[in-house]
């Protein structure tokens, strides 16, 4: 008799599983994992003048805006060439502008592209290794080559793309 309850049970709970399979909907093409965009293929490493003068443009910016900030400059493997933080940034701005910045480097995107992604649904994004999903941090390509990145932090997102938008103009 307890065989057969068992066996009853195992029937029922394969029965409820598979009709709960056959009601989950299955992802359409448009919940898909996003495409990475085209990566700009790795340069020379920043130089130090460089990576100066891209810090100083930023935090030029983030004075005129009124946001203490941390800026990190990297190359392209991530590692720190310059760093700046300025008076009344957060001390947890350090560690997350250095992030954001290798986060951007490694893979080649805007560190909003994380962001954005997570937002979206896009929850695989968390599983990368070093990601930064936060808004602030960039690439920055000179010559269509990639051959460093830049982190913010201080602000909030916007604030922050805005600043480290700033440093990358300042490398053309």
């Amino acid at each position: 008799m307890k065989v057969n309850t068992a066996v009853a049970a195992i029937l029922l709970t394969t029965a409820v599983v598979t009709g709960v399979a056959a009601q989950t909907p299955q992802p359409t093409m448009g919940s898909q994992q996003p495409a990475p965009p085209p990566a700009a293929p790795f340069g020379t490493p920043i130089a130090a003048e460089l990576a100066q003068r891209i810090a100083d443009a930023a935090t030029a910016e983030a004075r005129e805006i009124g946001v203490p900030s941390a800026v990190a400059v990297v190359e392209p493997t991530g590692d720190l060439v310059y760093f700046v933080k300025m008076n009344g940034a957060p001390y947890s701005a350090i560690q997350l502008a250095q992030q954001k910045a290798a986060a951007a480097a490694r893979y080649r995107r805007p560190t909003k592209a994380f962001y954005d992604g997570i937002e979206a649904g896009h929850l695989f994004f968390l599983t990368f290794p070093g990601i930064a999903g936060a808004p602030g941090g960039a690439p920055i390509v000179v010559d269509g080559k990639l051959v460093g990145a830049i982190g913010v932090s201080g602000g909030n997102g916007e604030q922050d793309v805005e600043i480290s938008g700033a440093g990358v103009s300042a490398s053309r």
